[in-house]
């Protein structure tokens, strides 16, 4: 059964991707095959499953939970050290909420959320439409009521990096362990 979805998830992203219907979808700001909460949009297999899981979020603050829930549902899934577990909550919910502060959303108005894990390390990334500036850790301020995210980041993090692209950014974070990534 699960062979079965995951293809079926697959033949749909293939079909969304060069569809008229799916640009369509993306202005009005849902997806053919998000899940219930009309939030998110799972590619790949369930939790636990293979190397690496992709989130497609809807541009929207409520999504934030739904995201950091999705990604713990999936490290313990992966039976991963609760230290490392929590560590990505941390960091996901940083990331993304930078995203919607400091960035514009995708093409398709939503922000993507990817994890990869290998042994007890796991790589997050978030990738936006881009912003402004590049993400640097503010200076440290006793008094601010903000900036204190990718410090926080920083602090966690093995590695972290920020990846511009054509058609956004990506900021990422490696926990547990050194990142694959040559930056």
């Amino acid at each position: 059964k699960r062979e079965r979805a995951v293809r079926r998830i697959e033949r749909l992203a293939f079909r969304m991707a060069t569809s008229n219907r799916w640009r369509r979808a993306a202005n009005r700001r849902t997806w053919p095959g998000m899940s219930e909460n009309g939030n998110l949009w799972l590619v790949g297999a369930g939790p636990g499953d293979g190397q690496a899981r992709t989130i497609r979020a809807q541009w929207t603050l409520d999504a934030i939970p739904v995201i950091r829930q999705a990604l713990t549902d999936d490290l313990q899934a992966r039976d991963m050290p609760e230290e490392i577990i929590e560590e990505a909550e941390l960091v996901v919910s940083e990331l993304v909420t930078n995203a919607f502060r400091h960035a514009k959303p995708l093409a398709d108005q939503c922000v993507r959320v990817h994890w990869k894990v290998r042994g007890d390390a796991c790589e997050v990334e978030v990738s936006d439409g881009g912003g402004d500036s590049t993400p640097v850790p503010a200076a440290p301020a006793v008094w601010a009521t903000a900036g204190r995210g990718l410090r926080i980041v920083r602090s966690l993090a093995h590695e972290w990096g920020v990846q511009d692209e054509h058609n956004g950014r990506t900021v990422w974070a490696a926990l547990g362990g050194p990142s694959r990534r040559r930056v």
